[in-house]
């Protein structure tokens, strides 16, 4: 099969499941990853033969594509933050408008420098691949970075994910539904925890629905805030004195969020929407 074949079956055989706009993005990441093409490549070389080997491996992708799993989880990798991440069944497919929440913490951390004369601290609660605490601590290497995780295989890509991008992490196995203490008092805490609702699944799509860790994903409907709640709680303790706490949070309950920290007690409590124009972000400080 030559390239322009082999882009003629691709879209063929995932149209109806993807968007061509999609389906074209599978195209040009397959042939850089697998034939070591470029885009550019599809107009210059289009009767680059595809030996049996390699056409092959790509219609296995192509199958695994077919039956919407994640091609992120097909190659074993994706990018965040400009940074490269392996990323597996175990750890959610970091987003893009978790980036927007990891620019917004480091803004803040610049700016906590600035009349901080202490090493800045810094912790990610439910850390997944670690993509929030590795895409800081590439931008703020004079902190002390820690993140947390309940999974241990979570933690495993995370660890993988630091050493890979060449920076310092601390990691620890916790369950921050059941735990009463972080590692030490932190100038920033940020996290993108669990906050879609059981009742939500319907607007979830199969290749999430079916591949990613619901441990990671969802909520129970008459609980939504549950993690927000415990971390606000641990937050009230082990925040420093004009510290910051940032959440990514559930786009439809961003009065309830606000309504819950003001109840605790938090102050300068700051909305943000997204790229896409959904409340997605909430940045807020101890009422001291």
């Amino acid at each position: 099969m030559i390239l322009k074949e082999f882009r003629a079956y691709i879209h063929e055989t995932l149209s109806g499941i993807y968007p061509n706009t999609e389906i074209d993005s599978f195209f040009y990441i397959l042939i850089e990853e697998k034939l070591n093409l470029q885009r550019i490549d599809t107009f210059l070389k289009p009767d680059f033969l595809i030996i049996d080997d390699y056409l092959s491996e790509l219609k296995n992708i192509i199958k695994r594509l077919k039956n919407e799993e994640p091609i992120q989880y097909i190659l074993k990798k994706t990018s965040f933050y400009g940074l490269p991440f392996v990323v597996d069944e175990n750890t959610l497919i970091p987003r893009p408008e978790t980036e927007e929440l990891v620019a917004w913490a480091i803004e803040e951390a610049r700016k906590i420098s600035e009349y901080n004369t202490e090493k800045l601290s810094i912790i990610d609660i439910g850390t997944g691949s670690g993509c929030i605490p590795i895409s800081m601590a590439k931008h703020l290497p004079e902190a002390s970075i820690s993140a947390i995780d309940i999974s241990k295989k979570a933690l495993k890509i995370a660890t993988k994910n630091a050493l890979l991008n060449k920076v310092t992490i601390h990691f620890f196995e916790i369950d921050i539904l059941q735990t009463n203490l972080l590692p030490q008092q932190f100038n920033i805490i940020v996290s993108n925890p669990p906050y879609v609702r059981e009742l939500e699944k319907v607007e979830i799509k199969n290749n999430v629905l079916q591949n990613e860790p619901h441990l990671a994903l969802f909520v129970a409907n008459d609980n939504p805030l549950v993690f927000y709640k415990k971390i606000a709680n641990l937050a009230k303790k082990f925040l420093t004195k004009k510290g910051v706490l940032f959440f990514e949070i559930n786009q439809y309950l961003e009065k309830e969020t606000v309504k819950m920290l003001e109840k605790k007690g938090f102050k300068n409590i700051e909305l943000r929407k997204d790229l896409f124009g959904n409340y997605r972000m909430i940045k807020c400080q101890l009422g001291k």
